[in-house]
């Protein structure tokens, strides 16, 4: 009987949890790690629609070794990708716009690492939608998922109205 052995109690208490935890995950489809890493993305766009910079970039690792590539530059360090992001998106009154992530992917790389890519789109007061493609590398740190390395890069630049061109007589 498992009332006599309060050691068998313990282990079915938590062989019951870890099953349900187990299928929940599995009703989602995705692991833990995937869902986790999807949260920070969210949590991101969140912070940047709010115009909290600093938010956005607690997803980041903040560590000298982080890694973000962009624009043919590279930015070594969580202090160096903070001072571009300011510079582009909040120097001289500048507005962030709207962030929106799509097409996303994750894949765990390991039990404590994950990809992720998709498509980035900010749609601006002026009307403009600049956006790309990024591919980032998360990690599972002591303060949670965070990105180590990032690689954005931008479409071709699209006007803020989309009128169709002229005809030319012919």
């Amino acid at each position: 009987m498992i009332a006599d052995r309060p050691g068998l109690q313990v282990a079915v208490v938590v062989l019951t949890l870890a099953s349900a935890s187990s299928a929940a995950r599995a009703q989602s489809g995705e692991p833990s790690s995937v869902q986790s890493v999807r949260a920070v993305l969210e949590r991101q766009a969140a912070d940047w629609n709010r115009g909290d910079l600093d938010g956005f970039l607690a997803g980041y690792w903040k560590s000298p070794r982080v890694v973000f590539q962009s624009g043919g530059q590279r930015y070594d360090g969580w202090e160096a990708m903070r001072d571009r992001y300011r510079r582009r998106y909040q120097a001289e009154g500048r507005a962030m716009g709207k962030l929106t992530f799509s097409g996303l992917e994750v894949e765990p790389l390991g039990p404590e690492s994950a990809l992720a890519r998709g498509r980035w789109e900010l749609k601006m007061p002026d009307g403009s939608t600049p956006g790309g493609l990024f591919t980032v590398i998360f990690r599972k740190l002591p303060e949670g998922w965070k990105i180590v390395h990032d690689h954005t890069s931008a479409d071709e630049p699209r006007p803020a109205s989309s009128k169709p061109a002229a005809k030319r007589p012919g």
